[in-house]
């Protein structure tokens, strides 16, 4: 059952590189999002099931390094890099996987089970950079590009962000949140803008107290050390 899931969030990244290279970055952006569900829902599954092991750990990985990693940087190139000149467009649209790919392994590395995780979590980052494709109108491409690379070096720091490793979600809470995101996903085909601005908040939020907490944190240690 938690491979199933793992593989069909491998399968709808795949998926979304396709729609992405055939300009439906839009679509491609929506898969992102279910798959960052079922990313969620296989290592629960696992948990609950009693069956995690470093087969799934791994699978969970490659998959992630597709999903998040891959997809979501061919989306922003398809949407707004790929009139640059090949040296930055590809440049910036190769780095974010790359740095995903490090993510992972020290994420697979790492001894023990932690309360947090070090580096931004990479489908936060690939969902935010997916995001980032569809306000490519609204967005200088410079401001654009400038994200990329920030979400690319957040995934790799050692600045830490919130884990939720130990939410164990009841069966009812589970079922209103499906009911509330196929609500918010049927909606999104008549209020597509509304609802990647209501994707796009939480995550950014997410993204922001994890680097405004190391930043508070890193001055008061200097100011200790003086």
């Amino acid at each position: 059952m938690p491979s199933l899931l793992t593989l069909g969030n491998l399968s709808l990244g795949v998926i979304s590189i396709v729609l992405a290279f055939n300009n439906n970055t839009g679509m491609a952006t929506l898969l992102v999002f279910v798959a960052i569900l079922l990313d969620g829902a296989d290592g629960w599954a696992a948990r609950k099931l009693h069956v995690q092991s470093e087969f799934g750990k791994v699978l969970d990985s490659l998959s992630d390094m597709i999903t998040f990693g891959a997809a979501p940087a061919f989306i922003l190139y398809e949407a707004a890099f790929h009139e640059l000149s090949p040296a930055l467009g590809l440049g910036i649209t190769i780095l974010f996987p790359v740095c995903g790919a490090l993510r992972l392994a020290r994420f697979n590395v790492e001894n023990g089970i932690k309360q947090y995780f070090v580096g931004l979590p990479i489908p936060t980052a690939g969902g935010l950079l997916a995001l980032l494709s569809f306000f490519k109108d609204d967005i200088p491409v410079i401001v654009l590009l400038a994200a990329s690379l920030l979400l690319s070096l957040l995934m790799v720091s050692s600045i830490r962000y919130p884990g939720f490793r130990n939410f164990h979600p009841s069966r009812r809470t589970i079922w209103v949140v499906l009911l509330i995101l196929l609500i918010l996903a049927g909606g999104g085909f008549l209020f597509e803008k509304q609802l990647y601005e209501l994707l796009f908040a939480p995550l950014f939020l997410y993204v922001a107290y994890g680097f405004m907490t190391y930043m508070v944190h890193g001055f008061s240690d200097n100011r200790k050390n003086k």
